[in-house]
């Protein structure tokens, strides 16, 4: 069993089988799948979609076994989606620009990889502390639909957007026994993100870039490093608490590592209207059931990572809240609004306006 699935039969829906109690009675219970016809229809579309990561993780599983079944069951079988994993078709760095050209119809498009072309989605990342489970997905959800500037972003390079994934929030990974995070200062921590290389700097870290692979596993290894800031699926995957157990975490660590599924804007125009509205449908049943699954995935990994003999430890809100400030990420984020206004991108300090404002009230009221 991966990523907290469970594989009892729930329904079978045109020739692929909808697996998982925990998903089917999720769904079941949205009212996502009883009433559709199950009849194959006879010359479906076939839409080409490509992922940069393997079909068996909590994200793509669900696109896989999810969201691309409810696309079929909504259009009664007019739509199928051709499903492309692990960079078959596009690594990561490149999948923007395979969608964006129509090399594929629908693909995975990490902002992050993209920060030229997808300037505001960088805001995202820029948080520490944040929403988890429905109340993360509430708060994209409003981002999406009060903030016309992140659609407009994906619509200047070809694209729209049929829904987005989430990842895991945040672990540190230490080579060395951890009590609380004011313990990184003085020691050399390694991270992708250009927002987390400044906090890791202010919270008193030397930040340090190691190319993503067998590289972070050796420099932890060999000292180099003291420890890695990844989200907790990565370093699991890396294998990374077999030299750095000591790992801490928290619902609360906010990621913001949006994975958007878009579409080639082309592709979506030449759908019918009942197809375009029977994606949107698929789109909103999918996220009712997703809150529960990253939960429940998320407390499966964890358990994972102790039976492999990592230490484990939850921080509580308030730890997370004195490592926020520690990091001054308010500071950050003006840095980088100005940096982005210098530019010519003048829209950057209202969007981050909004967003901050949006992340406020969901923080608070929950939507």
């Amino acid at each position: 069993m991966r990523e907290g699935f469970e594989t009892t039969k729930v329904i079978a829906i045109g020739r692929r089988m909808f697996l998982g109690s925990v998903l089917g009675a999720a769904v079941l219970a949205a009212g996502t799948v009883g009433g559709f016809s199950q009849q194959a229809h006879a010359s479906p579309r076939i839409l080409k979609f490509s992922d940069h990561q393997p079909a068996d993780r909590m994200r793509t599983r669900f696109l896989r076994e999810v969201l691309f079944p409810l696309i079929e069951a909504e259009s009664n079988g007019r739509l199928k989606i051709e499903d492309h994993w692990d960079g078959e078709l596009a690594q990561a760095y490149d999948a923007l620009g395979a969608v964006s050209s129509g090399l594929v119809d629908l693909a995975t498009t990490v902002p992050e990889y993209t920060a030229k072309e997808l300037p505001l989605h960088q805001i995202f990342k820029s948080f520490i502390v944040g929403p988890k489970d429905d109340r993360q997905i509430a708060f994209f959800r409003r981002v999406y639909d009060e903030v016309p500037a992140f659609t407009k972003e994906l619509a200047d390079n070809n694209i729209v957007p049929i829904f987005f994934g989430t990842g895991y929030p945040v672990a540190f990974y230490s080579t060395e026994p951890l009590s609380d995070l004011s313990g990184i200062a003085g020691q050399k921590w390694r991270s992708a993100s250009f927002w987390h290389l400044d906090f890791l700097k202010n919270a008193g870290a030397t930040p340090v870039r190691v190319h993503w692979g067998p590289e972070v596993y050796e420099a932890m290894k060999s000292g180099e490093l003291d420890g890695l800031m990844v989200n907790i699926d990565s370093g699991y995957f890396l294998k990374a608490h077999d030299v750095a157990p000591n790992i801490l975490v928290s619902y609360d660590l906010w990621l913001g590592h949006v994975y958007p599924l878009t579409m080639n804007k082309d592709v979506w125009e030449s759908l019918g209207a009942e197809d375009q509205q029977a994606i949107n449908r698929a789109a909103s049943k999918a996220y009712e059931a997703l809150g529960d699954v990253m939960t429940r995935s998320f407390d499966a990994q964890l358990e994972r990572l102790r039976e492999a003999g990592a230490h484990v430890r939850m921080l509580d809100l308030s730890e997370v809240q004195s490592f926020a400030k520690a990091t001054r990420y308010q500071d950050v984020q003006a840095a980088w609004v100005a940096e982005q206004e210098a530019s010519g991108n003048v829209k950057a300090g209202a969007v981050m306006g909004e967003v901050t404002a949006i992340m406020k009230q969901v923080m608070v009221t929950g939507g």
